[in-house]
């Protein structure tokens, strides 16, 4: 029953547009205030530029790709991405 009325309240979401996404805002936030860069991001994660350009979209990337910032730049999940309303 609760997998019904969680599953109605998100086609309801969906039908009006209110829905959630990452935002990688925080990343950017992050290499400014540690003096970096996009290259320097993809030196220090060992990530293609391709995954840049999705991160700079907002595109979804994979969670190895994630785990891989976190550890190049010695940081939390929290400080790289949030969930914001669409």
């Amino acid at each position: 029953m609760s997998f019904m009325a969680n599953n109605g309240q998100r086609n309801n979401l969906l039908e009006r547009g209110d829905f959630m996404r990452f935002s990688y805002n925080p990343l950017w936030k992050l290499l400014i205030d540690r003096g970096l860069n996009k290259s320097d991001l993809r030196a220090m994660s060992n990530i293609s530029s391709a995954t840049i350009a999705k991160l700079n979209k907002g595109e979804n990337i994979t969670t190895d790709i994630l785990l891989r910032i976190c550890e190049g730049l010695k940081c939390d999940i929290t400080d790289i991405m949030e969930i914001v309303d669409n």
